[in-house]
């Protein structure tokens, strides 16, 4: 892994007044929905990030105990970053304890900085390590910088945790206790879940989509299937996904996503078992229950192939012996 950078410019604290201020646009005022007696969240845009919604399109939260707030993600640039922190002060002044990161995907991990110079300890799994210094990382980088400019200053850089996580762990703030489960490898290999109780409110991080197509990029879908099921718990009252709207009937925010990957991994198993080359698996397939969402053009058909190369592998996998 690269070095880490001790002097990062975004670590100045200034990044996201000049991420603003090399724009003509208005600042980012980004308004919390309380969904718990302890526990807001913001919510994106349903579509995919874009210079004209600034990169706003996914979902976080905070956490306001009596010894300090605990944040959930940390949205996709620092000037988001930086509206998120001044959202926790409009709600209150108590010091910023920690960010628990469901996984360093770009829409949840780039507003990271101005967290941290407010405080924040930034925890996050182990399974992040590969990520940060792959190929896909510096692709995803380079794609934001571009798209995303100002919003994403040409010297950006990823911030790594302070501390890295290897499994489940709970702790108590304040009163408030907070379960964190690992239920990757899924969406990505390191994400996590984050239950506030005796609020009863879920944070699922990109485990659930709603309004909008999943993204999948080299997911495991198999392992997302199993992921979903151990996000049942009947102690959440509220679903908050990584995009789109919370909901208070969990099973039915978990509905659309389940249901995408299960309709994508039997069409792709399909086009395998009949040995399609992939165009014309595409081509053939009914795509009409996910065609009218939100990100649709931009992603389905990304989508579809990573489930046919991953149809192929476990087409060419040896069987398990039983049991």
């Amino acid at each position: 892994m690269r070095p880490r950078r001790a002097a990062v410019v975004l670590l100045t604290g200034a990044i996201a007044a000049a991420a603003c201020g090399a724009s003509a646009e208005p600042p980012i005022d980004l308004r919390s929905r309380q969904i718990g007696p302890h526990t807001w969240y913001v919510e994106g845009e349903a579509g995919a990030a874009t210079r004209e919604n600034r990169g706003f399109n996914a979902n976080a939260g905070f956490v306001v105990t009596a010894d300090g707030v605990v944040v959930f993600d940390a949205l996709g640039t620092p000037a988001l970053g930086a509206a998120l922190l001044a959202e926790i002060r409009r709600r209150t002044q108590a010091p910023i304890r920690r960010v628990i990161l469901s996984h360093y995907h770009a829409d949840h991990a780039y507003g990271l900085a101005p967290l941290r110079v407010a405080g924040a300890q930034i925890w996050a799994h182990r399974g992040a390590k590969i990520y940060l210094d792959s190929e896909p990382a510096r692709t995803r980088l380079a794609q934001r910088r571009e798209t995303l400019a100002p919003w994403i200053p040409a010297d950006f850089e990823l911030i790594e945790p302070d501390h890295w996580v290897d499994g489940d762990f709970d702790f108590t703030l304040g009163g408030v206790r907070f379960d964190i489960r690992h239920v990757g490898p899924a969406h990505s290999p390191e994400d996590l879940s984050m239950l506030v109780l005796p609020d009863g409110v879920l944070f699922t991080g990109d485990l659930v989509f709603a309004g909008r197509i999943p993204f999948l990029g080299d997911a495991d879908s198999a392992g997302w299937l199993a992921a979903l099921d151990k996000l049942a718990d009947p102690r959440a009252r509220v679903l908050v996904p990584g995009h789109g709207t919370a909901s208070t009937d969990a099973q039915a925010a978990l509905r659309l996503t389940r249901d995408y990957l299960l309709d994508l991994r039997a069409q792709m198993r399909q086009a395998v078992a009949d040995l399609l080359p992939f165009d014309e698996a595409y081509a053939r397939a009914r795509w009409d229950a996910w065609s009218g969402l939100a990100a649709f053009a931009e992603g389905h058909r990304a989508n579809a192939y990573a489930v046919y190369l991953e149809m192929e592998r476990e087409s060419l996998a040896p069987p398990q012996p039983p049991g």
